[in-house]
């Protein structure tokens, strides 16, 4: 099985989202901002949907769409449990490089705020912000989520134990490098790609969407309140070095924008 979908078949997701309520209510808030007052949205890469449910309660016409089953069997059944199914155009397991079915410019809104963390080819994520572009209506808009390499770079320094292959500075720097990251813990989350910040709106753009409305920035703090023997081993040695990483790869600051919206 695809160790990404094997993943999230066992993962709680809509747990998740209820045990860290902020990355829900910073993303509902923005979303609540910018959506038309009706229409059309599509949930791409929705998980057990807990964004399609709030979206359906609204009044909004949802598509859902995963491209792992279980999850859109769970979302399926939290409709029917919610009485909200007849808000709902469809249920459907797909690929976010590949929209299949699904015509052309039909949604006033898309989102979608997963499917990049885990499209580790270059011609993947294309793809998924294409088909985005080509399924929402000219004048729409779309929500789409990131993850921040230096935010993953920040927490492998501070936990390493728990982000094997990040827990050596050598393979560290790789993933500096490269943005990509493969737990080797089974049943951890997985098959990973990280953006550099900088790197978002060019790519964005170069794909056909302009125009960025909004960012949800977060600070994170560069030390935690609590860190192993072997997180200060490895932060000493990497600190040591930081000068030149900053003049080799141009370091951001350690603000987070992860959440962009964008009209088509």
């Amino acid at each position: 099985m695809n160790p990404i979908i094997d993943y999230y078949s066992r993962f709680d997701e809509w747990g998740r989202l209820d045990r860290e309520p902020l990355e829900f209510t910073i993303n509902w808030h923005y979303m609540t901002q910018y959506l038309p007052t009706s229409g059309t949205v599509l949930d791409n890469g929705a998980g057990p949907g807990k964004y399609s449910m709030e979206l359906a309660k609204l009044g909004y016409n949802v598509t859902l769409s995963d491209i792992t089953p279980k999850l859109v069997e769970i979302a399926e059944e939290k409709a029917s449990e919610l009485g909200l199914t007849e808000q709902f155009s469809g249920f459907h397991v797909l690929n976010a490089t590949h929209l299949e079915g699904v015509p052309s410019e039909i949604f006033d809104a898309s989102l979608m705020l997963g499917p990049l963390y885990h499209l580790q080819n270059e011609e993947d994520r294309k793809s998924a912000v294409r088909e985005l572009f080509r399924v929402t209506k000219k004048n729409g808009i779309v929500f789409v989520a990131f993850q921040s390499r230096m935010r993953m770079t920040l927490t492998s320094l501070q936990f390493p134990q728990h982000w094997k292959p990040n827990d050596n500075l050598d393979s560290i720097n790789q993933f500096y490098e490269q943005g990509i990251f493969d737990h080797h813990d089974k049943g951890r989350f997985t098959g990973a790609y990280y953006f550099h910040m900088d790197e978002i709106k060019p790519f964005m753009e170069s794909n056909g969407l302009v125009i960025p409305l909004s960012s949800r920035q977060m600070k994170k703090a560069m030390l935690p309140a609590r860190i192993d023997t072997q997180s200060v081993r490895v932060f000493s040695v990497w600190f040591e070095t930081v000068g030149s990483y900053k003049s080799k790869y141009n370091l951001p600051r350690l603000d987070e924008c992860q959440f962009l919206i964008y009209t088509v």
